[in-house]
């Protein structure tokens, strides 16, 4: 039997209905039965994101009750993750597919139903704000950038410089209309479509850095295994990075602690010290420890 009749006990209410979160995360394995949704609030569509498929009866069900805990809501989609493209139904409300979505004090452009993701991942909102509030003056170097959240929250910090590197120029077309939609500088952004692990002599000629934010994907067939390839960044650190810089390394493989990058820089860039350990906001409860980590570690003064 379906448990999504019993999810509503569970849901964040926004406190801040105007700011994009997520309101639900049953990844984590902390709710039995619920391994299998997520639910985002992206003002004003509410994301249902489903693992497994469920009965249509069910997710109208849940669709009613969002309703009423969320009435400015105006559009409540469904997105099967279980299928390879991630189709998106719209099953209450407009047909939304582009939006401006805000956290914090800056905004983001988000896209439904034209691939498995959206635009912004929401569990990296507290390492975008940590990124925001330590990078004065800084020159970034944002590798696997994506749609550039964090040069956003970079810039938006005062750093001096963000290099974006990315495979997807389409990603990267979004980072750059990020920029634009926050009203910033993009003379101090550089957008390079790049296969990182090929462009170290590159990275080397524009650097040094300040401050490298390292955030790959666990796997992506012809291009990256976290497994193999972390290691081959960490040790070529000092080929880019400035002699005080700091690092803010990110890993989402399931199947990987925090021990991996752990022992990998004491093996590899023993010079820097582990500063901080990023927690994602509350709402993702992990009852096997198999979601986002985020460490920063930093060599040189304080």
């Amino acid at each position: 039997m379906s448990q999504l009749r019993h999810i509503k006990q569970y849901i964040q209410r926004p406190s801040h209905s105007e700011q994009a979160q997520r309101i639900f995360h049953g990844r984590g394995h902390a709710y039995d039965g619920l391994k299998h949704i997520t639910i985002d609030w992206l003002p004003p569509v509410i994301l249902i994101t489903l693992f497994a498929a469920e009965a249509e009866e069910e997710t109208q069900t849940l669709a009613e009750t969002l309703q009423s805990l969320l009435p400015e809501c105006t559009s409540i989609q469904l997105q099967h993750r279980y299928q390879l493209s991630g189709p998106i139904d719209v099953i209450k409300g407009d047909v939304i597919t582009e939006l401006d979505i805000t956290e914090g004090e800056l905004q983001f452009k988000l896209s439904l139903g034209k691939a498995r993701n959206t635009g912004l991942f929401l569990d990296m909102q507290k390492g975008r704000a940590w990124v925001q509030a330590n990078s004065k003056d800084l020159r970034v170097l944002n590798l696997f950038s994506y749609t550039c959240g964090f040069s956003v929250a970079a810039i938006a910090g005062g750093a001096k410089s963000v290099l974006n590197v990315d495979m997807s120029s389409a990603a990267l077309n979004v980072g750059r209309e990020n920029h634009r939609l926050n009203q910033q500088d993009l003379s101090k952004v550089r957008f390079e479509k790049l296969n990182i692990f090929n462009s170290f002599s590159r990275f080397k000629k524009r650097g040094p850095f300040d401050l490298l934010v390292c955030d790959p994907p666990t796997l992506q067939k012809g291009s990256v295994d976290i497994v193999r390839d972390y290691p081959k960044i960490l040790r070529r650190l000092d080929q880019f990075m400035a002699a005080e810089s700091t690092l803010v390394l990110c890993l989402n493989a399931p199947e990987l602690d925090t021990d991996f990058l752990l022992q990998h820089m004491q093996e590899l860039a023993p010079s820097y010290q582990l500063i901080d350990n990023i927690k994602p906001p509350e709402v993702y409860k992990e009852a096997e420890a198999k979601g986002l980590k985020v460490l920063c570690f930093r060599r040189g003064k304080n």
